[in-house]
């Protein structure tokens, strides 16, 4: 007989732990959670109106809902829509490689559309080409996604650019483009997602790519600190706001990571030969470090199942963290060391 378990995860009653044995008894079991209490019928009727429809239309012969083929799925992540943003190159995409050999249906977003496809096709996702400093395409993005793939389950804001240098050397341009993809690109896709895991009412994870640099002070990177400071403390108050509704927000800080984006960095202040000196010495730097972004990647899946609200990524992220809690001076005073290349 085919059963399906609706669970409320928030039911200080009859607890999760109450009914985790199930499957022992049940051949054919569909098992979903809903971030609700005791009263789920009441205060959650849509979302339990819908999963009791889709589960009767499907033991009818209908195919079987994404939901459904999540409940049933025993991979870690199986069934589960996830999108990445800048998800082409890097973390992003490593994130995308990480997520589908988990089991989840991935989509990538890039504005190098070329790239996104190719990630998306290499995994079996969908691969979408924008501009997440353009909130118009990213809203209309939002709703093709919910038309062609669902609602996500886990949005990876990811999208990022780098600008070094300190600040009387950084033009109005290169603090107008780093806020624009590090900031307002962030905004504009939790803005244009979080209200789609609102309105499904089945939870979800928020994830967005911090820094070290968003709580180290460096003399060498105030652009670049100054929006990753932004988008984690972003992360941590939508964190508090979506709390009730079931939503996790994560923010995830990697420190010395080797991608694509020293190689694509803007050195501010110094002549086009100069730049290209500037990023080949410190891709090696970053590529001496050896710290490879699937290992990042890791700690956002990681990340994502445990609802964490802050993930330092590597020994100095962690590190740097504890030292901004237990003694900031320390920061400040190491702040002044100029840690670029030597121009």
């Amino acid at each position: 007989m085919p059963v399906q378990l609706v669970v409320p995860t928030r039911d200080a009653y009859v607890t999760p732990a109450h009914v985790a044995g199930t499957a022992r008894w049940v051949a054919r079991l569909w098992r979903r959670e809903v971030p609700a209490g005791h009263w789920m019928p009441r205060t959650h009727p849509v979302v339990l109106a819908r999963m009791v429809g889709e589960f009767v239309d499907h033991v009818e012969g209908a195919p079987a809902s994404r939901g459904l083929r999540a409940a049933a799925s025993t991979e870690r992540f199986g069934g589960k829509v996830v999108l990445v943003t800048g998800g082409a190159s890097g973390i992003g995409r490593a994130c995308v490689r990480a997520f589908a050999a988990a089991g989840a249906e991935v989509v990538v977003v890039d504005v190098d559309g070329a790239g996104a496809s190719a990630v998306a096709a290499e995994v079996g996702g969908f691969g979408y080409a924008v501009d997440v400093t353009d909130g118009e395409a990213v809203a209309a993005l939002a709703e093709r996604v919910r038309a062609e793939v669902g609602v996500p389950d886990v949005v990876v804001a990811n999208a990022g650019v780098a600008v070094s240098g300190g600040f009387l050397e950084t033009s109005a341009a290169d603090w107008a483009r780093v806020v624009d993809v590090n900031v307002w690109g962030v905004i504009h896709t939790l803005r244009a997602f979080a209200p789609q895991l609102v309105e499904r009412g089945e939870g979800g994870q928020l994830v967005v790519t911090a820094s070290m640099a968003s709580y180290t002070p460096s003399r060498t990177l105030p652009a670049y600190a100054t929006t990753k400071a932004a988008v984690l403390m972003l992360a941590q108050c939508l964190r508090a706001e979506l709390a009730g509704r079931g939503i996790g927000v994560s923010a995830i800080c990697p420190g010395f990571v080797h991608t694509n984006i020293t190689r694509a960095a803007r050195f501010a202040g110094v002549d086009a030969a100069t730049q290209e000196r500037l990023r080949e010495v410190t891709t090696r730097r970053y590529l001496r470090r050896g710290f490879p972004p699937e290992r990042v990647a890791a700690a956002v899946l990681d990340a994502v199942e445990r609802d964490v609200a802050v993930a330092p990524v590597t020994a100095e992220a962690r590190l740097g963290l504890l030292l901004s809690r237990l003694s900031p001076a320390v920061l400040r005073a190491a702040a002044r060391v100029d840690i670029g290349p030597r121009r």
